[in-house]
């Protein structure tokens, strides 16, 4: 089958940490990431099925590791060669069209009993990720065994399978991961304003989590470039700011002061879907004593100033995947839901299939990788492998 593979190579980790500190993107020219011809990757055991992807989007966390800036925290929970691409939409072998959550919890590695983790339906904090009977993998697109979406074929457990409505395009189920991420993140706090930092996929899809679900008072956005802002705004951002305006537009919803770079009360929380050394500052400058920071966007190696975090008793709270969450459909009654049923049906509800920008074939990598590092720039959010016809093309 034909696969992107990223092997375990330290001098093209290298080459590629250099080459994407110059212009993002560019790591796919010298990195580790190749197009290959391999095997198909076997089913580990029989509650396992063969998916082959559809459609598979590249993220935040995948340009990383292209560009060689992912945490050295991974390596123990990763295993080489493995093919990226943990955003899918695929079919199994009876053509049942289905999207895969990309966790690897104790279920999909034979582990029984499960972990505590697992034990409370919280299977994407799994403390067995490096053991069981599948290989080390953070999550699918992470592990050598499984493979991932950025090939033809891939393996996923059963418990990883989320059937697709049959009115839904591709174009909409492949969201339904990222907008999963983006759900969690936005139920994990409970305030009447909140702030996004960021307007890529998870910055818009948060905001929309924000105003379709957890429902504050006020949701204040960031957005760089023209295409953002607008989005931002048509997925319920009451204030859309230029990022480097964000303290004046919170200033200006809640009545704060400033006194230095600070803001005197801010605002309730703040989700930061960037994962940057600036962001996080940004955040603790903005939030409200008392106050939290959602870090949603995967962050490395940051060096921030955390004596507001200290001296405000800010709470600095790490959101990664998803799971199941609590829903207040009845004021007096919460229930517990899927993420991913509830990404489904606000993708739908929200049409992020519009976040969908462009299509890349697999022998144009290099390219898809380049646009999605530039993507607000080039007025583009989220970038696509189209695996539809690629099975015709290299017979």
């Amino acid at each position: 089958m034909k696969a992107l593979l990223f092997e375990r190579s330290l001098p093209r980790f290298a080459a590629a940490r250099v080459a994407g500190a110059i212009a993002a993107g560019r790591g796919a020219s010298v990195g580790p990431l190749r197009l290959a011809d391999i095997d198909e990757p076997a089913l580990p055991g029989p509650e396992w099925q063969r998916v082959r992807p559809r459609l598979a989007g590249i993220c935040g966390s995948d340009l990383a590791t292209v560009d060689g800036k992912s945490s050295r925290y991974f390596e123990p929970l990763v295993s080489f060669p493995f093919v990226p691409g943990h955003e899918i939409v695929g079919e199994l072998d009876d053509g049942t069209r289905v999207v895969v959550a990309a966790t690897l919890p104790c279920a999909a590695r034979g582990i029984d009993p499960p972990c505590h983790m697992c034990a409370a339906a919280r299977p994407h904090l799994c403390e067995r990720q490096a053991f069981g009977h599948v290989e080390p993998g953070l999550q699918t697109g992470y592990c050598a065994e499984t493979g991932g979406g950025w090939s033809t074929s891939l393996v996923a457990h059963s418990s990883q399978l989320h059937v697709v409505p049959d009115d839904m395009s591709d174009e909409m189920a492949v969201m339904i991961e990222p907008t999963a991420c983006a759900i969690h993140a936005a139920l994990s706090i409970a305030d009447e304003e909140v702030a996004v930092i960021g307007s890529g996929t998870l910055g818009l899809c948060t905001v929309a989590a924000l105003r379709g679900l957890a429902q504050p008072r006020l949701v204040v956005s960031t957005a760089k470039h023209p295409a953002q802002r607008q989005l931002a705004k048509a997925l319920g951002a009451d204030v859309v700011a230029e990022p480097d305006e964000l303290d004046r537009a919170i200033r200006s919803s809640v009545g704060s002061l400033r006194f230095g770079d600070q803001l005197s009360c801010g605002i309730d929380a703040v989700i930061d879907c960037v994962g940057s050394a600036d962001s996080l500052a940004q955040a603790l400058r903005v939030v409200s004593p008392g106050g939290t920071v959602v870090l949603a966007g995967m962050p490395g190696r940051v060096s921030v100033d955390l004596t507001s975090l200290w001296h405000r008793e800010v709470r600095l709270v790490g959101c990664y995947a998803y799971g199941v969450e609590t829903v207040w459909s009845d004021p007096d009654t919460p229930a517990e839901r899927s993420t991913f049923e509830l990404a489904t049906e606000l993708v739908a509800d929200a049409r992020l299939d519009r976040l969908v920008s462009a299509r890349y074939t697999l022998d144009r990598f290099r390219d898809a990788i380049d646009h999605a590092a530039n993507a607000g720039r080039r007025g583009a959010v989220k970038v696509v492998f189209d695996l539809r016809n690629e099975k015709e093309r290299y017979r």
